[in-house]
């Protein structure tokens, strides 16, 4: 198992978590913690909304006790702002990242996201802010490009890095694509081949097998996990044994499941209250049990559910 290195920061492992909005919340993050991931990302937030105290924010911010290593993800166009909340929330993060890869249409009207791929020269602007007022890695998500048929992804890493970049995570498809079609994994291959520093690749990672294979293929230096981790976050143990081991564990049996079905849970509880955590455990739950026997009744029941000892009582469904 590779070991990465970012900056001063040496990552136990070569696994990261992709941040996810509405995924990887505090307890999420410490779900896939115990399951052996090697870095963590909050939400992605706004530079913006942290620089005006929006209330949603802190939220967002928390960080777990013990909670380690674990990157915040910003976006936003404005050098001098971006620099600023860069400095403002060094001290509690191990890595400060900056979304340059968002698809979503009014992140991408406002400059943002993968609208700073078009322009190079600003986002370069970006991270040399970042970079100056503050001594912890400043990292940078990106795309293999912005419009179909674009790859220039090489190019924009190189940029990153002579702009100060510790770290690059590159996924393999543009934005036009969003999430559709396959990822290219030769881009990851030209990035890595254009930069010294660090390439993180993401994009068609769903098997331990897969991460093999673009470990391989690629010779980028870690994977960034993401939508396969959604009701699976076994994956990331299962992951890290395939590659320390060559040998590939077992899907996990339904207890195992339900058991941390129940962590989540308790994780979701005791973080963000009981209202709060029944409302948002019913789309992980749905994730979870996608595909099991009686999930349908199950989806149905939880959805209706009120507090937390009916999910409890609910996952019984599962057993038959």
């Amino acid at each position: 198992m590779r070991s990465v290195r970012i900056g001063k920061l040496e990552l136990r492992g070569n696994l990261v978590l992709a941040p996810m909005a509405g995924v990887t919340d505090l307890p999420f993050r410490l779900l896939c913690e115990e399951q052996g991931i090697a870095l963590s990302c909050t939400e992605m937030v706004s530079a913006k909304a942290v620089l005006y105290e929006s209330r949603n924010t802190e939220a967002i911010l928390e960080r777990g006790k013990g909670e380690s290593p674990l990157a915040v993800q910003l976006f936003g166009s404005d050098p001098e702002i971006m620099g600023e909340i860069a400095a403002r929330l060094e001290e509690r993060f191990d890595v400060l990242d900056v979304n340059m890869g968002c698809p979503v249409p009014k992140i991408v009207r406002n400059g943002e996201g993968s609208a700073l791929m078009r322009e190079p020269e600003l986002a370069g602007r970006i991270i040399k802010a970042m970079v100056s007022r503050v001594h912890k890695p400043v990292t940078v998500k990106f795309r293999k490009g912005f419009s179909a048929g674009e790859s220039t992804a090489p190019e924009f890493a190189k940029r990153m890095e002579d702009a100060g970049a510790a770290a690059v995570t590159v996924h393999g498809r543009t934005r036009e694509q969003y999430y559709s079609g396959k990822a290219d994994w030769e881009v990851l291959r030209s990035v890595k081949e254009a930069v010294s520093i660090p390439v993180i690749g993401n994009g068609d990672v769903f098997s331990p097998e897969d991460a093999k294979r673009m470990l391989k293929s690629t010779g980028v230096d870690g994977i960034a996990l993401a939508r396969a981790v959604r009701g699976n976050p076994w994956l990331i143990r299962r992951t890290v044994l395939f590659l320390e081991s060559g040998v590939l564990p077992e899907e996990p049996g339904l207890e195992e499941r339900l058991r941390l079905m129940e962590r989540h849970i308790e994780l979701m509880v005791e973080y963000k209250g009981e209202r709060t955590a029944v409302r948002e455990m019913r789309k992980h739950l749905s994730w979870y049990t996608a595909g099991l026997p009686r999930s349908s009744d199950f989806r149905r029941r939880a959805n209706a559910a009120e507090t937390s000892e009916e999910l409890r009582g609910l996952l019984s469904l599962l057993r038959g």
